[in-house]
């Protein structure tokens, strides 16, 4: 079988049980509405969600589509507030970077795993792909956690170094928000800017991944699931409106101990080819 008709049959995985539909919305409606008080990402968190139900690559690919449509959102109500300089610096390291990474989880997708093991009567597979993302979603979550988080903001020097790397990892495993976040910290900008910019350079890491996706892999990755991708970008969206009412209740450390505590599980059945 050739590299392009293996990567089809894998990417075109389509969910049929009802109730994986269900899970996989109702999953993207709480994603949505608790990273509005947790710190991470809808990309971050997301992702690995899709995981359990898809292969890794379409997962992200999907994710992307969900997280492109969210922004396009924002980008309609802040994109007069976001700074052209920052924009140029940071976007176009960013996009060019974007699709190294995009260009090398497809790829990577291809190769052959790296073990296999039997545990309780099944046979899994630790594939390099599930391997990488899962570390990457992992490193991410740490992260987050990590004392004095953006007290030492970067120098607007460091802009298109913050670019490259937001750009490569966005196109790789989705995770972009968190160098973008740090280095726009040292960029001198408002609040309103910050959060403007930082939508303006998201939508261009998004569409440039998307890109690669499409032209790699067809448009197998998303096109059996359309459905799934419009429904679960609705509920993201309804996931925004309803954590900004109900979610006022929950403590910040209480939402992001459990949403970490969960991509770190995520990550973890990942790594050793649990999903």
């Amino acid at each position: 079988m050739a590299i392009g008709e293996k990567r089809s049959c894998v990417l075109s995985v389509a969910v049929e049980s009802p109730m994986d539909y269900l899970v996989i919305c109702l999953a993207s409606l709480a994603v949505s509405g608790l990273t509005l008080f947790s710190g991470f990402r809808l990309g971050t968190v997301l992702a690995p969600v899709m995981a359990v139900f898809f292969p890794v690559e379409t997962a992200v690919a999907m994710t992307a589509v969900v997280h492109f449509a969210n922004n396009l959102l924002k980008l309609a109500m802040f994109r007069r507030a976001a700074s052209l300089q920052v924009v140029l610096r940071f976007g176009i390291p960013a996009l060019l970077a974007s699709l190294a990474g995009a260009w090398l989880l497809v790829r990577i997708s291809d190769m052959q795993p790296l073990l296999r093991y039997f545990l309780l009567g099944r046979q899994l597979e630790v594939a390099p792909v599930k391997l990488l993302v899962g570390l990457l979603i992992a490193i991410f979550a740490v992260l987050e956690f990590r004392p004095g988080k953006g007290s030492k903001p970067y120098p607007p020097s460091s802009l298109p170094l913050g670019g490259v790397l937001s750009g490569f990892f966005g196109g790789l495993s989705g995770n972009q928000g968190a160098f973008r976040s740090a280095f726009l910290l040292g960029a001198g900008l408002d609040k309103e800017a910050f959060i403007a910019t930082g939508v303006v350079l998201a939508c261009l890491v998004d569409a440039s991944r998307l890109t690669v996706y499409a032209a790699m892999a067809g448009s197998v990755m998303i096109s059996g699931n359309l459905g799934l991708v419009v429904t679960a970008t609705l509920s993201a969206f309804l996931g925004v409106f309803i954590g900004a009412r109900v979610l006022k209740k929950v403590t910040i450390k209480t939402v992001r101990l459990l949403v970490g505590s969960l991509l770190l599980g995520l990550a973890a059945a990942l790594c050793l080819g649990l999903v």
